[in-house]
């Protein structure tokens, strides 16, 4: 039987077209091979789990793999799955770098079992290809490549003899294996993500992670006889390891770039980090001295272990009575901030300090006086130093500059994680910065850390004034102090050296951000005077500075200018840096700080610059479009108007619309309009003041062939309807309207190529526009009319009583701001949409409804005239028309040709709902099942059918009732109406009336 179902079932379905059985066939002939291995596990049957192993459906590959995970455990069965395994060893291997990380994770353990039952089968390229995933970002896939790695070569340890002492330090059994953790992290190409390495293989392999004591041992004991001690760049990875461990062990949570955030911990959990922070504070506490003063003046080190009081737990130091160690730590560290000069070294001593500078541990005091003995002697050496190099001036050498800039270097460093209000460093700062505006020859480096100096003074002041303790005198001098800080920031940016712009630039835009009006919410009212707008010469310094040195080409660079061109990290550094400068400034659009259309110049380089900066572009564009719709609409315009103009510049007026500088513009309006989404509602009154603002740029240039040629801009329109499409139906017909105040009596009637952009964006709006606007007008005035037989035939539709029912729109349009004083326009007289067909030619075709093809009978002219115009020229005898007449007599005749064709579609429709409702009470005709089912698939397919239908018909007029259910699931309430108009006409279709 089982024969059967392989020969005719499984065979055929294994390669069913629906994944879902595939995958249940590979599920099921991998149970089978297992319980029944004797008759299934062999290379007849496993060569289908191989083939499917390259489906193209993860989910079927997954089950190729876990029903092999079964068979590879079961150590008995191994033997039978050798050729197997030869054949089809490289897929497995290729699929640990599969697109579904689920099947990747499952390839790697199947690996781990392969490994496990053999070590023979995989070859040390197919180990390598898994070890390197111990670094991938995807943790699951990290943590199984860290079992495979630690399988592979920490499985094997040396036995240790019974009774024997417990070996550690350098004979700990763990020492041959941290080592050759250190040998595979130095091997590996990553090498710069310990932490990524040491997560990899801490669930596995924690024990041997936080063996500190054998690290240590390693660090600072000497080597045994027979022992190659460690070279100095296995000591600086062996130091990194050991601080991601320690770190790994203190915060219990997977490093940057690793989990989605952190984990709420059992309680085990929570006793074995209690339990680790403890053992690593004894450890640490008293290592630390001795391995700061072996490696005082190795940076790189020194910088890693200056990291590790961070994860104290700082009671151990009073519980422990490890105060001598303590001291021993603040000596070490006062030695290795007068020794460096780095700035890494010197900050990683300031967030030491300010670890241990904590008010809730008995040891604040002796680390405080500490910290304060230090500041003391740095400032005092600094204001010495600095008043002998401003009097030397010019005469000054390298060695009194290199001593005021390390000064300069610590004292900063210290500022960033400490107050210094006490120290008076604004003064002597500001007075370092002036002298070098005033003579031009101070160093770089010295302005870049006296300006950042100064930043952190007054931020620090700030944080003091903002608790509400502060006096108002200190406010007036933060205020003065400020503004004085932004003036000497803004004289800085036109500093010949790059590097001293940049740093003004970020400071002062970090700085108006910080002072903007938004300091005073959340109860801050008091920080009122300190608020700082900046002035429109200061905006557009910031603005031209972003346009030279962010926008530039990559060769242009002057960072990358000394035979470094080529080198691709010194060019992401470049544009890691761009970016930031960027970032600073888009900060400024999007929180107000600056004006918001001083946006136009960044949005306009949008495509230009797309992989260099168009994700900060287009997140600005969404952050300001939140704030304020309309304005940033205004901004996208006001861009696409000014890359208009520069292409005039360069082109010329008779451009060709084909070019690369045209397109290039038309496709950044497709993007500008992607970017304001499908909910059509929020985006209303923004999308309308673009089209506005559009065309007024349009016809804002008189033609510059004279008199009956296009408008200088005419071409924009071109640009402005890839924004059509955002404009809701109903508003298409007034944005039309507001075109036409525009146009004259010729421009309706010009066909040239160089009017096509005219007529396209009319085409663009006319599109689906008029005839909406017809069924949402029937929609309101159905709503309130009065509900009619459903035996009266419609009566036929006059011209009198069609302007009766029906609103106009320029009634409806009255409420948007963004379009009353736009519409009153003299040549827009209002007219009734249906008019008696008697009027009509009946000979007159279809295509005679376009405007410029009626000609002008006499009988037709005068009902239009003005009315005194009317009492003076007599019936048979016509004047000429001037040119609104004529204006008004061609839009009527074209609305009544769309009301002639509104007409025959309502009666259209009558007919059809008529029909329907007969063959509805013609119950005995039809099947009892179909009856229903018949109704709604005609009425109810399609929402976009039924706007069709609905189109030009006033509802109060074809109400129809239908009569109960009669088949066999007649039920006591009916389903609603859907024949209904208040079902018909809902919100979705007739939208906010913003007019």
């Amino acid at each position: 039987m089982m024969n059967a179902i392989f020969k005719g079932v499984f065979v055929h379905r294994y390669r069913d077209s629906i994944a879902e059985i595939r995958a249940i066939c590979i599920e099921e002939i991998g149970v089978w091979m297992k319980l029944y291995s004797d008759a299934f596990l062999n290379d007849s049957y496993l060569k289908y789990v191989g083939w499917t192993m390259h489906d193209k459906q993860g989910e079927v590959r997954l089950k190729c793999l876990t029903a092999l995970q079964g068979l590879y455990y079961n150590r008995e069965l191994n033997a039978r799955l050798e050729l197997f395994t030869s054949r089809f060893k490289d897929r497995i291997v290729s699929m640990t770098l599969d697109k579904e990380y689920d099947v990747a994770v499952q390839a790697i353990k199947l690996l781990t079992l392969v490994l496990n039952s053999t070590d023979e089968v995989l070859t040390p390229e197919d180990c390598e290809s898994v070890y390197h995933l111990v670094y991938s970002a995807h943790r699951p896939v990290a943590i199984a490549a860290g079992e495979f790695l630690y399988k592979k070569l920490f499985s094997q340890r040396e036995p240790e003899e019974e009774g024997a002492p417990k070996r550690r330090g350098r004979q700990s059994p763990n020492a041959n294996l941290i080592k050759t953790t250190v040998f595979f992290f130095l091997e590996s190409e990553l090498h710069e993500h310990a932490a990524y390495l040491v997560d990899s293989l801490w669930e596995c392999g924690a024990e041997l992670l936080k063996d500190w004591e054998c690290m240590i041992s390693l660090l600072l004991d000497d080597p045994l006889p027979g022992e190659e001690a460690l070279t100095d760049r296995q000591e600086t990875a062996l130091i990194e390891i050991m601080l991601c461990t320690v770190r790994q062990a203190a915060e219990c949570h997977p490093p940057v770039g690793r989990g989605t955030g952190k984990r709420v911990m059992t309680a085990k959990e929570k006793k074995t980090q209690l339990d680790d922070r403890t053992r690593m504070t004894e450890l640490f506490a008293v290592a630390l001295p001795p391995l700061l003063a072996k490696y005082a003046v190795d940076a790189e080190k020194v910088t890693n272990l200056l990291q590790l009081p961070q994860f104290f737990d700082l009671e151990i130091y009073t519980t422990g009575r490890l105060e001598k160690h303590l001291e021993s730590l603040l000596r070490q560290i006062r030695e290795i901030v007068e020794k460096h000069t780095d700035t890494e070294v010197l900050e990683a001593c300031s967030k030491t300090y300010h670890a241990l500078c904590n008010e809730e541990f008995t040891i604040f005091n002796r680390v405080d006086i500490a910290r304060s003995q230090l500041l003391d002697e740095l400032v005092d050496k600094f204001n010495r130093l600095l008043e002998d190099f401003l009097q030397e001036g010019e005469e000054a050498d390298e060695d009194d500059a290199y001593q005021v800039l390390s000064t300069l270097k610590r004292i900063t460093a210290f500022h960033n994680a400490h107050d210094l209000s006490g120290w008076d460093l604004f003064t002597s700062n500001f007075k370092l910065l002036n002298t070098g505006i005033e003579n031009g020859d101070m160093p770089e480096q010295i302005v870049i850390h006296s300006l950042q100096c100064t930043h952190y003074v007054i931020l620090w002041h700030l944080a003091k004034s903002s608790e509400g303790s502060s006096r108002k005198d200190d406010l007036v001098t933060l205020r003065k102090q400020m503004r004085a800080f932004c003036m000497m920031c803004q004289r800085y940016l036109t500093n010949v050296n790059t590097a001293v712009k940049e740093q003004a630039f970020t400071i002062l835009c970090d700085l108006l951000l910080i002072f903007s009006h938004q300091m005073v919410s959340g109860g801050r009212e008091h920080l009122e005077p300190l608020v700082y707008s900046p002035e429109d010469s200061l905006q557009s310094e910031l603005l031209s500075f972003i346009l030279n040195h962010v926008f530039i080409d990559q060769d242009d660079d002057t960072n990358s200018t000394d035979g470094q061109q080529d080198d691709e990290a010194v060019k992401i550094e470049a544009l890691h840096k761009r970016r930031n400068l960027l970032a600073a400034y888009c900060k400024l659009i999007i929180y107000c700080v600056v004006e918001m259309k001083t946006g136009a110049d960044i949005f306009k380089q949008y495509m230009r610059y797309y992989n260099d900066y168009g994700d900060i572009i287009k997140e600005t564009m969404s952050k300001t479009r939140q704030i304020d719709k309309i304005q940033c609409a205004k901004t996208l315009i006001l861009s696409l108007q000014q890359l208009f103009n520069e292409m005039l510049s360069d082109l010329g007026h008779g451009f060709d619309r084909s070019s690369s500088s045209f397109c290039g513009i038309k496709e950044l309006a497709r993007r500008f309009s992607l970017t304001f989404g499908l909910d059509q509602v929020k985006t209303r009154d923004a999308i309308a003041m673009l089209h506005k603002d559009g065309i007024e740029f349009a016809f804002k240039e008189p033609s510059p062939q004279g008199e009956g040629g296009p408008p200088l801009n005419l071409a924009f329109l071109d640009i402005l309807s890839e924004f059509s499409s955002k404009l809701m139906r109903q508003d298409k017909r007034t944005v039309h309207m507001y075109l036409e105040r525009f146009m004259t009596f010729q421009m309706a009637l010009q066909r040239e190529d160089c009017w096509l952009p005219l007529i396209s964006y009319r085409n663009s709006l006319q599109a689906g526009g008029d005839d909406d606007t017809m069924s949402v007008m029937s929609g309101y005035s159905s709503r309130g009319s009065s509900i009619r037989s459903k035996k009266t035939k419609p009566p036929a539709v006059t011209a009198g009583t069609s302007a009766a029912k029906r609103k106009l729109p320029e009634e409806e349009s009255s409420s948007s701001e963004v379009w009353q004083q736009s519409m009153q326009t003299p040549v827009m007289i209002p007219t009734p949409h249906l008019t008696s067909t008697a009027m009509r030619d009946p000979k007159r075709g279809r295509d005679d409804s376009f405007m410029g093809v009626y000609p002008l009978p006499h009988d037709q002219q005068q009902p239009h005239q003005h009315p005194q115009h009317h009492q003076q020229t007599p019936q048979h005898h016509q004047t000429p028309m001037d040119y609104n007449s004529q204006v008004t007599w061609m839009l009527a005749q074209r609305q009544q040709e769309e009301a002639r064709q509104q007409q025959e579609r309502a009666m259209n429709y009558a007919k059809l709902r008529t029909n329907l409702q007969h063959a509805i009470r013609r119950g005995t005709g039809l099947m009892e099942e179909d009856e229903e089912p018949i109704v709604e698939d005609v009425m109810m397919s399609s929402e976009g059918r039924m706007d069709d239908l609905n189109e030009g018909m006033d509802f109060d007029t074809m109400d129809i009732d239908l009569p109960p259910s009669k088949n066999r699931r007649e039920r006591s309430e009916l389903k609603p109406d859907y024949f209904d108009p208040a079902s018909i006409m809902d919100e979705s279709v007739l939208g906010v009336s913003m007019f």
